[in-house]
């Protein structure tokens, strides 16, 4: 019998502040907080992925090596939402065209449409033009 491959089963998020960052995630994605345990608070499970915020006593000082892509009808208009809920935008990236965010710790994240888009030779995003 052969083994199974392994599967995700949920991403971790280090933070400074555990339950203002799922609060944050919590809101962005509709998935509600439903577990606190030692240092973690864990959101809803969607589609069997589980989102946990981890207390770090450090904090981000570079760019992160993995990042979330999240979809929208209208990335232009979640903008505002992320805004109105402490996140920011990163300018630095708008040369690649993709609308890269910040959520309150500084992690980086992409929202991006729902239906398809382009990209050019270079990895470059058209949907915000």
């Amino acid at each position: 019998m052969a083994d199974s491959p392994m599967q995700i089963n949920a991403l971790i998020v280090d933070s400074t502040d555990p339950e203002r960052l799922a609060a944050f995630w919590s809101e962005l994605l509709g998935r509600p907080v439903v577990g606190r345990m030692g240092p973690y608070v864990w959101l809803q499970r969607e589609n069997g992925l589980g989102l946990g915020f981890q207390r770090s006593d450090k904090p981000k000082s570079v760019k992160n090596r993995m990042h979330f892509d999240v979809t929208s009808p209208n990335p232009s208009a979640e903008q505002q939402r992320v805004e109105a809920l402490g996140g920011r935008r990163l300018e630095e990236y708008d040369a690649g065209g993709f609308l890269v965010m910040a959520d309150p710790e500084g992690n980086e994240f992409c929202i991006i449409p729902e239906g398809p888009f382009e990209l050019d030779d270079e990895g470059r995003a058209d949907y915000l033009i």
